[in-house]
């Protein structure tokens, strides 16, 4: 798995960019709560069993031949994870 030395957490303002773009950019397929639409739920029951590693590598590839797409273009490796992190600890209500 990524080690906490493999990336450098967000500043402040990322992360509320970040948190922003999770709600609009992935709630418009998985839910404006996460809780599944389109896509699966985010929520983070949903999320047991599937390591960090690979969620990372979906939000940055995309899964081809589904609506999912790659999203390496706009985000780092490290906020990917730090995504990651806060959706298997739950987003909660920091909009």
């Amino acid at each position: 798995p990524l080690g906490a030395s493999a990336w450098a957490q967000p500043s402040e303002e990322r992360r509320a960019q970040l948190i922003h773009r999770l709600r609009h950019d992935c709630g418009s397929c998985h839910g404006m709560t996460l809780k599944g639409g389109l896509g699966p739920s985010l929520l983070p029951a949903a999320l047991v069993g599937h390591g960090e590693d690979l969620l990372v590598e979906v939000i940055l590839n995309g899964i081809e031949g589904t609506p999912m797409p790659p999203w390496a273009f706009e985000l780092s490796r490290g906020e990917a994870q730090w995504l990651v992190r806060r959706l298997k600890q739950g987003v909660g209500d920091d909009r």
